[in-house]
């Protein structure tokens, strides 16, 4: 029975098509790396940190609520298609707030979802741009400090820099490996039709495939739009993403990697000059936050009501 796994693909695809572009991002677009150089390395980090600690997140989002072979159909391809329509339109998203706007309505067509589940989620995701933010301005100011001596020397600047981008940036990818491959195959866990290790090892080749296909177009929105970044900017955009989402993996709950470096951008265009910061983009991705959630639940609402007309 293999066509409840194909949903799951979907979502893997658009997440590594939209959510890679949250960790080489700002490198590619300030011409650090290339973008082939990126694709590579996070393919390879993202399936490490999946494999590795991926199902540590699984349990928060089965906890939402029950699913079964059909639902979790149903709220992968909900997701899947709502992350699909972002990437078209170049704008990065949130596949854990999809997934489980997906959720929320499945959770009450089928039974109560669990509240204080999803009141935990919400308070994180609050806390995500806030923390990268804050994380990102000090990591400016310390780093700032204590490697002003090698980075202020054009010689030392590039090569530096560069190293210091690829492997913040292999950070990254190990981080969103481990946090948001729950988002993919997590709720086959949950309906039992996958063992942890499976789905995050299956939900990571989804993300990789849609990193190597589709993932350029989003990551110079984030790299160049928002608001023009040096490469030390780049740099310390990435660590603070990194150090942000590892820190919400520990604790289980999958959060988004988009509102990490969206947020970790802003922090240092209002620490350096607020007056650069493109408020027009600015104001498409937070709306695009804002009907993430929403968007999973109609998209759950729309295919359900499809499903029990045809089917």
């Amino acid at each position: 029975m293999m066509w409840p796994f194909s949903s799951g693909a979907v979502l893997g695809w658009a997440l590594g098509a939209n959510d890679a572009s949250n960790v080489f991002g700002t490198a590619v677009a300030t011409r650090l790396i290339r973008f082939r150089t990126a694709a590579i390395l996070l393919i390879v980090f993202l399936l490490i940190g999946a494999v590795h600690e991926g199902p540590k997140c699984m349990t928060t989002v089965n906890a939402v609520v029950q699913t079964t072979a059909t639902t979790a159909f149903l709220v992968t391809l909900s997701a899947g298609l709502v992350m699909l329509m972002m990437s078209v339109l170049a704008l990065p998203a949130s596949s854990s707030q999809a997934l489980i706007g997906a959720l929320l309505f499945i959770g009450c067509v089928e039974g109560a979802p669990d509240w204080g589940v999803l009141i935990k989620i919400s308070l994180c995701w609050l806390l995500t741009p806030v923390s990268a933010g804050v994380l990102s301005a000090l990591l400016y100011t310390v780093l700032g400090f204590l490697l002003r001596p090698l980075i202020s020397h054009v010689m030392w600047r590039t090569a530096v820099l560069r190293y210091a981008v690829i492997l913040t940036g292999c950070y990254g990818a190990y981080s969103l490996g481990s946090n948001n491959v729950a988002n993919v195959f997590g709720v086959y866990v949950g309906a039992g039709l996958l063992s942890a290790q499976s789905a995050a090892l299956y939900g990571g080749l989804a993300i990789a495939l849609g990193v190597a296909t589709y993932s350029h177009k989003v990551m110079m929105t984030v790299g160049r739009d928002i608001v023009p970044l040096d490469a030390f900017s780049a740099f310390i955009t990435v660590l603070a993403l990194a150090i942000s989402t590892h820190l919400f993996t520990q604790i289980g709950v999958p959060v988004s990697s988009t509102q990490a470096v969206v947020g970790s951008v802003l922090g240092l265009g209002l620490l350096k000059n607020s007056s650069k910061i493109n408020t027009r983009i600015v104001s498409r991705i937070v709306s695009g936050w804002v009907a993430t959630p929403l968007a999973g639940w109609l998209t759950c609402l729309l295919l359900f009501t499809l499903m029990n007309a045809f089917i």
